[in-house]
């Protein structure tokens, strides 16, 4: 049987909505967040429950340690994933890890395609009324929080020199375009330039790489799935390591990453780690979290020792 908390006993719950996430109507999502909050007060105290609005990420940190300090019971964030692992970052960070919840309305929704989640608030609270409890096991890399893949290499370097603006404006395309550029631009004259160094788990061996991609999740890039038995809620790291440094090597991985099918390909090596080190020949190369560049080579990648409980 499922663990299930009773959500009507609640007494501090907050919506926490970035109207900036995603590539979104304003208008449209604020009236899907609106009709969540409407729909929640029929269930829970209407007095136990507040919505905030994010005008620009600066606010993220402030808010999510006032909801650390004041102990909220619930926090359901209404973004993508990049809200949610900077609101989670805090929250580790604080040692107060309340229920969450999240209502996809980024550009993109990784954890809320693994779990299920509809982006329509009847089902959305239908859903978690529930009161079903799924423990999510956190990654942590350089000692911040993610939740769905860390990477380092050609994928960290195009969400590196992709734009807010961008993000906003063009969603996932801003990606497919950057990508574009940066095939053109890196290959001109050489083969990639940049070179990685592996360990895993201690162990003695350091593998040679042109880039890295963990897994924590089931999905990668908004719809592929890349590592067999990845969950958000299992607690391992997958890890493909791609050794081919040519424009054919980098051309191959994204057809074989776009088959979902990474074991076709013998020059990247698959394995599983609780613990991954990473070193890179140059210094403060960029590494992504959960769609963002937040931290940078060398990377300690591991798993952080307490779960978070998500309402899904």
């Amino acid at each position: 049987m499922p663990n299930r908390v009773d959500i009507a006993a609640f007494q501090k719950v907050m919506i926490v909505y970035n109207r900036n996430s995603g590539k979104q109507l304003f208008a449209s999502m604020l009236a899907r967040v609106n009709e969540v909050k409407k729909r929640l007060k029929q269930v829970i105290d209407p007095k136990s429950l507040e919505i905030v609005e994010i005008k620009s990420f600066e606010q993220v940190e402030g808010l999510a340690a006032r909801l650390c300090q004041e102990k909220y019971d619930w926090i359901i964030v209404a973004g993508g994933d990049g809200t949610l692992r900077a609101i989670i970052d805090v929250f580790a960070k604080h040692e107060h890890m309340p229920y969450v919840s999240v209502f996809p309305a980024g550009t993109v929704n990784l954890v809320a395609k693994e779990l299920l989640m509809s982006n329509d608030p009847a089902k959305w609270v239908k859903r978690v009324s529930k009161g079903i409890v799924s423990p999510v096991q956190l990654g942590k890399a350089n000692g911040h929080i993610f939740l769905t893949v860390a990477g380092i290499g050609f994928d960290s370097l195009v969400v590196d020199n992709v734009s807010e603006l961008e993000k906003k404006l063009l969603s996932k395309l801003a990606y497919v375009w950057q990508g574009t550029e940066m095939m053109r631009k890196e290959f001109v004259y050489s083969n990639w330039r940049y070179k990685f160094q592996v360990r895993l788990d201690d162990e003695e061996e350091w593998y040679e790489a042109s880039s890295v991609i963990v897994g924590k999740s089931r999905y990668y890039a908004g719809r592929y799935s890349l590592f067999n038995g990845a969950s958000l809620c299992v607690p391992q790291l997958h890890v493909a390591i791609f050794t081919g440094d040519t424009r054919a090597d980098f051309m191959r991985y994204a057809a074989v990453i776009a088959m979902e099918a990474l074991q076709l390909d013998k020059s990247i090596i698959i394995r599983h780690a609780q613990k991954i080190e990473i070193r890179c020949n140059v210094e403060d190369f960029a590494a992504e979290l959960d769609g963002d560049a937040i931290t940078s080579a060398p990377l300690q990648i591991e798993l952080h020792p307490v779960p978070i409980n998500f309402l899904a």
